[in-house]
């Protein structure tokens, strides 16, 4: 072991040893754990002031605001955290936390229960962990942390809620809660009930969606961000293919070059489709082998301190495109890019969507892959949305229709494609290919940004990439 220690010293410069002493002494000053990071015990993560990473104090109080400015008058929202599911019965899945529910307090734990109130402003209900729970499952956030780390008006204990509550829901004139994330704990309570039966009881997501529709500057950051990410980690993943064309191995690839990035997790489980199987819309088996000239569809996305990003390529791991999956591509790529300059504030999803329609329909039918021009006949080749809303969640803000005129600081999908599996009456060159071009796209005061923009979709740059850099990296690696 001496021997060892005289060896190895002389290799380590000494700043190791006092970037060593540094963090020891870091490690041992006493900080409390409210069960998520905070800028005391995670400084690499949030700054201070921030309740979440890249989302201050200020901003959580100013949306807790304008959710107050929504609601009617004399009203009460009911928002409980998300539920932990269980994928046996002692092992949970990993933990989301509910979008509305983070959005107004900042928590990323479960058992709590928020209620915003022009009285009350933000009350939390919070979970009392006891010894056995913080052996098992480490320190949660408990009334302290829900006053000094969110900074809510008011806390209780979760146990306090019947009674608490109850008088609330009992002076206020009308009730909100979250439908998706409705808890016996409060909906069992007899003034709950009593309000439900009398028709005061609505679905909460309409005021909530309405405020997490248009972003902030610090949300459209993290967008930024959870975007650059995924598109780092496609284009690692479009290198990997061209040595591993194989659907689990592309997936796995994609979710490691993400983590690694800083995303906390996958936005959805990743779609890798090679050949036919890129024709199935939301496919997610991800277990076969690419085969020699076929395409690949990834529909990937990652979640980055909250926010999501969701973006589409097709490309061949073989490096080249047939004659045929050019044809449809350029189709696909061309409505993808005129989709993209019609998006402006004022415009509308269903006014793109529209255009997209028109567009794919004719150029199905000159290709010969449409038939008949009838709407039933198109959506057999293509029945998906030219795209979505998207934020906190994939499928953001549900409760805004495709109608609604676009605004600066929305963000939204465009994702033309077509999708003809192997038993489709087309001529046979066509049947079993699947393309999507998907990017996402930040409507701005002039027009708008694309965030997934970095990802080559061209066919001369998707061929020069997989060609020069991929063969660097075979070159390199057999050495």
């Amino acid at each position: 072991m001496h021997m060892l220690r005289r060896n190895l010293l002389p290799r380590i410069p000494l700043s190791f040893f006092n970037q060593v002493v540094k963090a020891r002494g870091f490690s041992g000053k006493a900080v409390h754990d409210v069960g998520q990071p905070t800028a005391s015990t995670h400084p690499q993560l949030l700054k201070e002031g921030e309740i979440t990473p890249g989302i201050s104090c200020d901003e959580y109080i100013w949306r807790r605001k304008k959710l107050l400015e929504l609601l009617p008058d004399n009203a009460l929202a009911i928002i409980a955290s998300a539920p932990v599911k269980m994928m046996t019965d002692v092992v949970p899945y990993t933990f989301r936390q509910d979008a509305d529910y983070h959005y107004i307090t900042g928590c990323q734990q479960p058992g709590g229960v928020a209620v915003l109130g022009h009285n009350c402003g933000l009350c939390m209900f919070m979970p009392e962990a006891g010894p056995h729970d913080v052996i098992w499952q480490g320190e949660v956030a408990g009334v302290d942390a829900a006053l000094s780390t969110f900074k809510a008006d008011e806390a209780y204990p979760i146990s306090a809620l019947d009674k608490i509550l109850s008088r609330m829901i009992e002076c206020s004139s009308q009730l909100f809660h979250n439908v998706n994330t409705a808890d016996s704990a409060y909906m069992s309570l007899e003034s709950f009930q009593k309000a439900a039966y009398n028709g005061k009881v609505k679905d909460f997501s309409v005021y909530s969606h309405e405020a997490r529709w248009i972003k902030s500057e610090a949300e459209l950051n993290l967008m930024r961000n959870s975007a650059s990410i995924a598109c780092q980690a496609l284009l690692q993943t479009m290198l990997h293919s061209r040595i591993f064309p194989d659907e689990g191995m592309l997936s796995a690839k994609f979710e490691y070059e993400c983590k690694i990035r800083g995303a906390q997790r996958m936005a959805f489980n990743p779609v890798v489709g090679g050949g036919p199987n890129g024709s199935v819309i939301h496919y997610a088996r991800n277990d076969q082998r690419i085969r020699d000239g076929d395409l690949v569809l990834m529909d990937v996305g990652c979640e980055f301190n909250g926010y999501v990003s969701d973006l589409t390529r097709t490309w061949p791991p073989c490096g080249r495109f047939s004659s045929v999956q050019e044809e449809l591509y350029d189709l696909i790529l061309e409505t993808n890019e005129e989709c993209l300059r019609l998006c402006k504030p004022g415009t509308s999803i269903r006014e793109i969507h529209n255009y997209s329609v028109d567009k794919l329909r004719k150029g199905f039918k000159e290709i010969g892959i449409l038939k008949r021009d009838q709407l039933q006949s198109y959506h057999m080749l293509n029945p998906t949305s030219i795209g979505h809303y998207l934020g906190m969640d994939v499928h953001d803000c549900s409760k805004i229709t495709y109608d609604r005129p676009l605004k600066p600081g929305c963000v939204i999908t465009i994702e033309p494609g077509v999708y003809i599996p192997s038993n489709n009456s087309v001529p046979e060159r066509y049947r079993g290919i699947g393309i999507r071009i998907e990017d996402d796209v930040l409507i701005t005061e002039s027009g708008y940004e694309v965030l997934t923009a970095s990802v080559p979709k061209k066919i001369n740059h998707l061929e020069s990439l997989l060609n020069n850099l991929s063969n660097s990296i075979q070159t390199a690696s057999g050495r």
